[in-house]
Formats: C-alpha cells, structure tokens, sequence
C-alpha cells in the first residue's frame, strides 16, 4: 500500500476555532480523521502531521522522501514567504500538492503569491475540508 503525508502549517491546529467565516466549524481533529479515512478508501495510508514550527516541517519534509509516495502540503502563511520550506520541497523527489482550504486568490494580497507552487505538482484551493481530498485524488493519479 502506498503512503502519503498530509502536512499542514501554522495554526491549522486552529481550524474550526479560528476565522469560522473562512475555515468552518469542524475542527482540526476531525478533518485530520476524515483526510486519514478518505485516504484509506483511495488505497492510502495517510498520516497527518501537523506544526507551527517551520523547522519542524522542514525536518519532516526531509523525511518524506523516504518514508512516503507523495504528500499533500497546506503550508498556511508560511506558503507565501518560506523559501526554506520551498527548498525543502525541492530536494526531496516525492511529489507535493499543495492545497489551501480557503481560496487565496480571493483573500488579501499577499496570499496570492505561494513560494512553494513551482515545486509542488500542482495547487488546489477554496474548497475546504474538499481540498484535502481532492489533493489526494490528485496524488492517486500521479502514483
């Protein structure tokens, strides 16, 4: 069976408290389970991992080159300006998709620039919890 990383950034630990206008009321644990599930029927084993410490996500990025098939990445605010999550990326030869629940292209100027779009396969956003799926249906055809 194939593995793949879901890895999300700063305060996604805060979904469903946090800018419920934006990011819903379900919270970080149950979307976290939902992503895991929803793998699962994909024929994935999925883990979710979840940090508000850069470095921490660097290290595991650098893991994910052996430990997993691909990844699915919401950075958060660090998607806009962490080229070292952008190198990290880069080094490792998994695929990445990024995904954003909220549409960032619809939101303040500054999230319309992601500097880890060139390295990641592709972006998904503004569909939610949906995005996370839909990043790995994206992973499923590229595996």
């Amino acid at each position: 069976m194939k593995k793949i990383l879901v890895l999300l950034g700063p305060n996604l630990n805060m979904v469903g408290i946090r800018e419920k206008g934006v990011y819903g009321t379900e919270t970080a644990a149950t979307i976290s389970s939902d992503i895991i599930a929803y793998a699962a029927e994909q024929g994935f084993e999925a883990e979710v991992y979840q940090s508000n410490h850069e470095g921490d996500l660097i290290d595991k990025i650098h893991e994910s080159r052996l430990a997993f098939d691909g990844a699915v990445i919401n950075a958060g605010a660090l998607t806009h300006y962490s080229y070292a999550l952008r190198d990290a990326i880069a080094a490792v030869s998994i695929p990445y998709v990024e995904v954003h629940m909220s549409n960032i292209h619809a939101r303040e100027e500054f999230r319309h620039t992601s500097v880890i779009a060139p390295v990641c396969v592709g972006q998904i956003a503004g569909f939610g919890k949906q995005s996370y799926f839909l990043g790995v249906e994206a992973l499923k055809a590229l595996l």
